[in-house]
């Protein structure tokens, strides 16, 4: 077996003794410091990602408001017009079912979606957005002609034997002690990779080249294999490490023996919860020779069953996902069919674009409860109405309309009835008891509490109805800005008109003169009448009594007569005049109201809207940016072939967003 120290000199002596030292010593070499500066300054290589970054780095990372929008935009145009998409510069293939630059779209979408929800929404519902955007700007800087393999396996399941076949020499050390790898070793087949191991944290001590023939690395150029410690391993920093290096590895190459393929430590640590990086994960039956020929098939039949249960799609039959495959590191069989996967998905240069979007769809589906509505989202009109109805009833709208229309018919009846009658009615309030007057103190401190419950209890149920549907975080800012509206509300309504006020002088209409000139015509028969009656009986007029009896009879009924008609024909006008009182303080009530309230609840339901549709972009950037989204509503998004952690295809939850909610 060689050892580390023989695997350095082999690798001085054919002169890559760069992987033997220290990776920072590496990058301090003229050469390789001028190659990393011309790759991270070529064109269409992942500058919108580097853009991004560099902004976030220089103002803070994702802050809400409109810079900030405007800054993603621009970053996002800027990356868009070099031709740049995460991480480019690959051309053709699919990842997680979208293109590189529905990649970079989507990268945007999620950015401004954690600006814009950052005020509203807890922060640590957003860390795991925060860490995918991240990740895929450190990915983009760093080489896109690498793609990272992880091997990763259970103890005994020999995955350091793998390791060293497909790297043709000892580089790890295989053995019956536990666990024999103790610490990740890396394997390159290309140069300039160390910005990639460095991110793993893997040290120059612990990186190798394999045994190249003399056509160089071949199908495996590009090629970065990891060989991780054991999972199920008893050392907590073992785990930890594995942890560590499958969060950043653009693929995972699972080893498991005919004995511990069906661990549930296995299952549901790992494949369960990244069953949505089908695309990017090998598991690999090893250790075949032990078995008879006849049972291969039923393990690995049964191998499958478990990834399906697991949720995650095989890559069966031409779709894309999970690959599965039999093999015997120790003998050779079926390594040649991993080490063809192994080159096509190297040669691709895909797997980190596809591990970026497994990550995204993962983070988006976390995000799920957090933007999509359960039910209808808005306010109908019917509510709105509802609350303009229980404004104006706690300032009185109708109260002050009857009192409008009475004013007016008091008016009318002063300015027509008959003289004596307004001159007896006068008495009469003159000797009755003021009793109408409000005794100070508690009436009016109880109407006041009553209408201000009824303010409260008008702006409660009009943001009740405002937030059902909408996720929790949305739901308590629509509640916080009606809130917010209602504390100065009661004072305003009492600043637009108290309800017992009544109009001092009501207008006239064109009859009044009229009906006033006949009411002076009667009564000036009744004084003629008289006059002249009592002229009779003094004896200065001739008797004749019947004249001015007839006379005073006739001023007698015709002034209540003209009294009576006056108020039929005042009827109406009081009637229009107090719905007219009434209409104009609820007017001013509901303006009232929907400047306080409405209006805050509406930008509220208005940034939902929004944050709504940037989530919808996330999952699909051509279905989610429709002019149909961005008109109203959520768009249309059912056609999605964004993939769900759970293998499955997002579409159903795309259509399901797309018609909750209006």
């Amino acid at each position: 077996m060689t050892s580390t120290t023989e695997h350095t000199e082999y690798a001085e002596h054919t002169g890559q003794a760069e992987y033997a030292e220290g990776g920072r010593d590496r990058e301090a070499r003229p050469q390789e410091a001028e190659k990393t500066r011309q790759a991270a300054e070529a064109p269409g290589e992942g500058t919108a990602v580097r853009a991004g970054a560099d902004a976030a780095a220089a103002g803070g990372a994702w802050d809400d408001g409109l810079i900030a929008r405007r800054a993603a935009a621009a970053v996002a145009a800027t990356g868009r017009q070099a031709g740049a998409g995460l991480p480019a510069p690959y051309d053709g293939g699919t990842a997680s079912g979208v293109g590189d630059a529905d990649l970079a779209a989507r990268l945007d979408a999620l950015r401004e979606l954690t600006g814009l929800s950052r005020p509203r929404v807890d922060a640590a519902a957003l860390a795991e957005a925060g860490r995918v955007l991240d990740d895929a700007a450190a990915r983009g800087r760093l080489s896109r002609r690498h793609t990272v393999v992880a091997l990763a396996g259970a103890t005994g399941s020999g995955k350091s034997t793998l390791f060293n076949t497909l790297a043709g020499v000892t580089i790890s050390d295989t053995g019956v002690r536990r666990p024999t790898t103790s610490a990740a070793l890396a394997c390159s087949w290309t140069d300039g990779a160390a910005g990639l191991l460095d991110r793993l944290e893997i040290p120059g001590r612990l990186r190798r080249r394999p045994v190249q023939g003399p056509d160089g690395p071949g199908a495996f150029d590009g090629l970065v294999l990891i060989d991780l410690p054991d999972h199920d391993s008893a050392a907590v920093e073992h785990r930890a490490q594995v942890d560590r290096v499958l969060a950043h590895v653009d693929a995972v190459i699972w080893v498991v023996d005919p004995e511990k393929y069906g661990d549930a430590l296995l299952h549901e640590r790992y494949l369960r919860p990244l069953a949505g990086h089908a695309e990017v994960t090998f598991v690999v039956l090893n250790q075949v020779d032990r078995l008879p020929e006849d049972a291969t098939d039923q393990v690995l039949d049964d191998l499958r069953r478990l990834l399906d249960e697991d949720g995650i799609a095989l890559g069966e039959h031409g779709e894309p996902g999970a690959t599965v495959l039999a093999l015997s590191a120790l003998t050779g069989e079926g390594v040649g069919e991993l080490r063809d996967c192994l080159g096509q998905l190297t040669s691709e240069r895909r797997a980190a674009a596809r591990r970026i979007g497994a990550d995204l769809d993962a983070a988006a589906e976390r995000l799920r409860p957090v933007y999509v509505p359960t039910g209808r989202v808005g306010l109908s009109e019917e509510a709105r109405e509802q609350f303009a109805d229980r404004l104006a009833e706690a300032v009185g709208a109708t109260a002050a309309g009857q009192a409008a229309e009475r004013a007016w018919r008091r008016n009318a009846g002063r300015a027509c009835g008959t003289p004596w009658l307004r001159l007896w009615r006068w008495y009469e309030a003159r000797r009755a008891p003021r009793t109408t007057e409000r005794p100070p103190g508690e009436t009016h401190e109880e109407e006041t509490t009553t209408a201000r419950q009824r303010v409260e209890q008008a702006v409660r149920l009009v943001a009740d109805e405002a937030a059902g549907g909408l996720p929790a975080p949305w739901a308590d800012a629509v509640r916080e800005a009606a809130g917010r509206g209602a504390d100065g509300l009661p004072e305003a309504l009492d600043g637009l008109a108290p309800p017992e006020s009544v109009p001092a002088r009501p207008p006239r209409p064109g009859w009044w003169p009229v009906a006033v000139l006949a009411q002076v015509a009667m009564t000036l028969l009744q004084v003629v009448g008289g006059i002249w009656l009592l002229g009779q009986v003094l004896g200065v007029c001739a008797p004749d009594l019947l004249p001015p009896v007839l006379l005073m009879l006739a001023g007698i009924a015709g002034g209540p007569c003209v009294e009576y008609g006056s108020r039929l024909a005042a009827r109406g006008p009081a009637r229009r005049y107090g719905a007219d009182a009434e209409r104009a303080l609820r007017d001013a009530a509901a303006g009232c109201g929907r400047a306080r309230v409405l209006d805050p609840v509406a930008a509220e339901l208005l940034r939902y809207r929004e944050v709504r549709e940037q989530y919808a972009r996330v999952l699909d950037p051509v279905g989610g940016g429709s002019s149909q989204g961005r008109a109203g509503g959520a768009p249309a998004l059912g056609g999605s072939f964004a993939r769900g952690p759970a293998g499955g295809r997002s579409g159903g939850r795309m259509a399901e967003l797309s018609t909750t909610g209006r």
